[in-house]
C-alpha cells in the first residue's frame, strides 16, 4: 500500500513538472527524484518542423484539388525541395469554374503531359514577394513560359487572375492564392 501511494506521489510530481513545462511553450527536459530513488527523464514539446510550400498548401482546405494534382502528377517531393520557389496556387473554386470534365480529364495517367505543363506553369523558380511585384512584370515560370503581372488601384493580377491573399510563406518559397487557374498556350 505504501509503495502504491509513494508512485501515485511520483507520478503527480512528474506530471505537473511536465505541464509546467508545457505551459511555457519551450523545450525542456525534466528530472524528478522519485521517492523510489528512480530517476525520470523525458522530453516535452519538441520543437515543430518549418512548413514548406506543399505543407502550406495541404493545409488549406481551399486547395484540395491543387493538392491532389500535385500529387497525382508527382510533383510533390520537387515542390518540398530545396527551392525556392513561387507558386501562385489556384483555389478548389478555380478549379471548379473550368469546363465540366478538365480537372477529371487532366488526372487521367495520359494527361499527365498536360497536367504537368499547367502545375509548372504556376511555379516561379525563387522567392517573388508581393512587395517586390510591378505593373507589367513578366515572371518565367517553370513551364518555360512567362506570366504577366499586372496592378490596378492596388489590386494584383497574374495573367487576369486576382491574387486573393499573398507571402503565405514556407520555408522553401512563398505561396499567392489566386482565384482562377492559369492555362499555358504551348
Amino acid at each position: 500500500m505504501q509503495k502504491n501511494i509513494l508512485n501515485m506521489l511520483a507520478a503527480v510530481v512528474i506530471t505537473s513538472a511536465t505541464f509546467t513545462a508545457c505551459s511555457n511553450g519551450e523545450t525542456k527536459t525534466t528530472e524528478t527524484a522519485a521517492a523510489t530513488t528512480d530517476t525520470v527523464k523525458e522530453e516535452v514539446m519538441a520543437p515543430a518542423e518549418p512548413k514548406d510550400i506543399v505543407d502550406v498548401a495541404i493545409g488549406s482546405p481551399d486547395h484540395t484539388t491543387l493538392v491532389a494534382a500535385v500529387t497525382a502528377e508527382g510533383l510533390v517531393e520537387t515542390l518540398k525541395g530545396a527551392g525556392p520557389f513561387t507558386v501562385f496556387a489556384p483555389t478548389n473554386a478555380a478549379f471548379t469554374a473550368l469546363p465540366a470534365g478538365t480537372v477529371e480529364g487532366l488526372l487521367k495517367p495520359e494527361s499527365k503531359d498536360a497536367l504537368t505543363k499547367i502545375l509548372t506553369y504556376h511555379v516561379v523558380a525563387g522567392t517573388v514577394k508581393a512587395a517586390d511585384l510591378k505593373d507589367g512584370q513578366k515572371v518565367k515560370t517553370l513551364q518555360g513560359e512567362e506570366l504577366t503581372v499586372a496592378i490596378k488601384d492596388g489590386k494584383v493580377t497574374i495573367n487576369g487572375a486576382n491574387v486573393t491573399a499573398a507571402d503565405l510563406t514556407g520555408s522553401n518559397g512563398v505561396v499567392h492564392v489566386i482565384d482562377a487557374v492559369l492555362m499555358p498556350k504551348k
